[in-house]
């Protein structure tokens, strides 16, 4: 009801359940969104595009589209399950971008959900979402916000130093299917206390752990995974792993840094920077040229390290999160 009352006095545009809406009406509005993430965060969203279509056909979506005149300009979607609640993706194309438009969607999307029966916890973090569309929400809705960024690398200047491992110590192999447990491990040490664990919940325990995991490996959302240039850091005094680093290809010749997390006791030795030299040359052996990751920018360790091995700031966005 708040959030309704804010936008009430600005509201121009028809506002109906995208249930009422069918795949080609979605066409341009899809067609606008995948330029956009190419040519902002250089990803391909033609999969997750059609996905998206699909679902519209067959009414699998909960959530709005913004009508001008019977034209589709803009949706935003959620999705609910075990009690915790997502906003899928907010998009409202140029001509109609004004910023009032995105806060009536991602609003009336994170209201939805808030009002669903058995919400224990709810999140949302969406790249081309601005910062300040996102704060105006959550202090509308009395949700928690945190400023993250996207960074990039061309891969031809992105060369970590040269970093000195003690072979008596840690060992590095590439991914493989029996590091499934002992990566978990690693997410939930890494992440404790960690200011990432309030933005995912699934970075609370090895059953969360799992689940970001079997995400990450399994389903397309953050990228083709890619097994090949992803590697674990094995502590041989202990023989239990100390780090990893995860990467996807998210475009044709783009790469992505899914997770890179290393256990406390395990950090003061160069051991993030040795998994992102390996993980890099990988890359660039199969012809990718650019990597984006994305960080909380008050993880200034983690800032610090990528800023050293060659990554920048690309585009600033927000986490939002409510509840358990």
């Amino acid at each position: 009801m708040r959030f309704r009352i804010l936008v009430a006095m600005v509201a121009v545009l028809e506002m109906v359940d995208i249930r009422r809406v069918v795949g080609r009406e979605m066409d341009a509005l899809l067609l606008e969104e995948t330029v956009e993430w190419e040519q902002e965060l250089d990803w391909d969203f033609r999969h997750a595009a059609e996905a998206i279509r699909g679902c519209i056909d067959t009414r699998e979506l909960t959530g709005c589209a913004l009508l001008d005149r019977g034209e589709v300009v803009g949706y935003g979607y959620s999705a609910f399950d075990g009690g915790k609640g997502m906003v899928g993706d907010i998009f409202v194309r140029e001509g109609w971008r004004d910023g009032i438009n995105e806060v009536r969607l991602l609003g009336t999307v994170a209201e939805g959900l808030l009002a669903m029966p058995g919400l224990r916890r709810m999140e949302s973090q969406m790249l081309l979402v601005d910062r300040g569309v996102a704060r105006t929400v959550a202090e509308s809705l009395g949700l928690h916000i945190f400023d993250r960024m996207m960074m990039s690398a061309n891969l031809a200047g992105a060369r970590p130093a040269e970093t000195q491992l003690n072979p008596r110590r840690y060992r590095l192999e590439r991914w493989a299917e029996h590091h499934f447990e002992g990566a978990a491990g690693v997410i939930t040490l890494a992440y404790e206390g960690h200011v990432d664990s309030l933005i995912n919940d699934q970075y609370h325990g090895m059953a969360g752990a799992r689940r970001f995991l079997r995400n990450i490996l399994k389903f397309p959302s953050a990228g083709m995974f890619f097994s090949e240039g992803s590697f674990v850091a094995l502590d041989v005094e202990t023989g239990r792993l100390a780090g990893m680093i995860l990467v996807s290809f998210v475009g044709p010749v783009t790469g992505h840094i899914t997770q890179l997390c290393v256990v406390p006791g395990a950090r003061a030795g160069g051991l993030g920077s040795g998994l992102m030299r390996v993980a890099l040359e990988s890359l660039a052996e199969v012809g990718v040229k650019r990597v984006s990751l994305t960080v909380t920018d008050s993880n200034l360790g983690a800032v610090r390290l990528y800023e050293g091995c060659g990554f920048q700031k690309k585009r600033e966005f927000a986490g939002l999160a409510w509840g358990e």
